[in-house]
């Protein structure tokens, strides 16, 4: 028996009205183009006649009781049997006429994963809101292409194709919409090879979308954030800390005058604010690698690799103690010499601010260090 060159997976929740047009198109380009295809459905509880339709016209029902866009794709593409895979929705508004325009790169090996780019080709009247074409879609992908170094015009695109061999070593997971930002930015990470191809899109037939425009395209900003977390967390959460320490002991031995400007004490009190909160965003951008990691969403990088080795809990937490004892005794030093002037007035301002910094600090590092390190058990026992 020939072997079987391509699988098309249309993922289906109540799609009877658009259904069947999109297995006869396939059918179709399968025909027109001497294509040895077969086509999955993938149903999500479907609760119309779209398992029925699909069925009649000789497509492949697989059935997912788990909710969720991610979750269905990963239902059907684990029965894919082709060389190549091809996804698209099953609601019309992608032509399938156009599978040889993603197949040819495949074919060619120039390219391990094909993107349809609607922003490029056409997009008929109605099928995409102004909101989405102009805001939403250029947004995402503009902080995909910046975090992730990929270089696609329209990421969200439903339409694409990849070779099995690539899909493998996608190792996707997310059950919900961001699996479409899951599948480029693991395609980055494993050096594949993206090509893109303009499509037509067309306005959606039957029943309405079911895309939540805010919470779905949350739910993709909160997926790249959690895979990158650098540009959120881990930049700005340094720089915060270290001119915060920098204009603490700056400004330690007295007062300081910068271009006519003087920085005392008020100044040295917000270099304590900066750094305590820079070594708060430090921890949750560390805190959110681990959890990537321990999740499988991500491989473990050196930082996470060096913490994981070197830094165990008892040394974490070794470590937070004696910054809080460095502190407290600090803090001690300062309120025996308050004690001895007969609590008179206060002039140690500046030891209480560093004190009081490396408490704050010491005490996080410590409470941080037991919590990661049940993510990174997490992550040891394969979890």
């Amino acid at each position: 028996m020939k072997e079987i060159e391509l699988s098309v997976v249309l993922p289906c929740l109540n799609e009877e009205a658009s259904i069947g047009a999109c297995i006869k198109k396939i059918g179709k380009a399968f025909s027109d183009n001497h294509i040895k295809g077969e086509i999955i459905v993938a149903d999500n509880n479907s609760t119309d006649r779209s398992v029925e339709i699909a069925e009649s016209l000789g497509a492949k029902v697989v059935h997912q009781k788990l909710r969720g866009y991610g979750n269905t794709y990963l239902k059907g593409l684990s029965e894919a049997k082709g060389r190549y895979i091809l996804m698209a929705d099953s609601d019309n508004t992608y032509d399938f006429l156009e599978i040889p325009l993603f197949l040819e790169p495949l074919r060619k090996g120039k390219a391990d994963c094909v993107i349809g780019s609607r922003l490029k080709g056409k997009i008929m009247p109605g099928a995409m809101p102004k909101l989405h074409q102009y805001i939403g879609s250029p947004l995402l992908t503009g902080m995909l292409n910046l975090f992730f170094r990929t270089n696609v015009s329209d990421a969200h695109c439903g339409m694409r194709a990849f070779s099995a061999d690539a899909y493998r070593k996608l190792n996707l997971k997310c059950g919900g919409m961001e699996f479409a930002s899951e599948m480029i930015i693991k395609a980055a990470e494993q050096k594949l090879r993206i090509a893109e191809v303009p499509i037509t899109y067309s306005a959606r037939g039957g029943t309405p979308s079911k895309l939540r425009s805010f919470s779905d395209g949350w739910r993709h900003v909160r997926f790249m954030l959690m895979y990158s977390p650098n540009y959120l967390f881990m930049l700005p959460g340094g720089a915060l800390f270290l001119s915060g320490a920098f204009l603490m002991l700056l400004l330690l031995p007295g007062s300081v005058v910068v271009k006519g400007v003087t920085l005392d004490i008020n100044s040295m009190l917000l270099g304590s604010l900066l750094s305590i909160l820079g070594f708060q965003i430090l921890t949750m951008g560390f805190t959110i690698k681990t959890y990537a990691v321990a999740g499988s969403f991500q491989k473990e990088g050196s930082l996470t690799s060096f913490v994981s080795r070197h830094l165990s809990l008892e040394r974490s937490i070794t470590l937070g103690l004696l910054v809080t004892l460095f502190g407290i005794l600090l803090g001690l030093k300062v309120f025996n010499e308050w004690y001895l002037s007969g609590f008179g007035a206060l002039s140690e301002f500046r030891n209480i601010i560093l004190a009081s910094t490396f408490i704050i600090i010491g005490v996080q590092t410590v409470f941080s260090a037991f919590f990661l390190s049940i993510l990174l058990v997490e992550k040891r026992n394969g979890n």
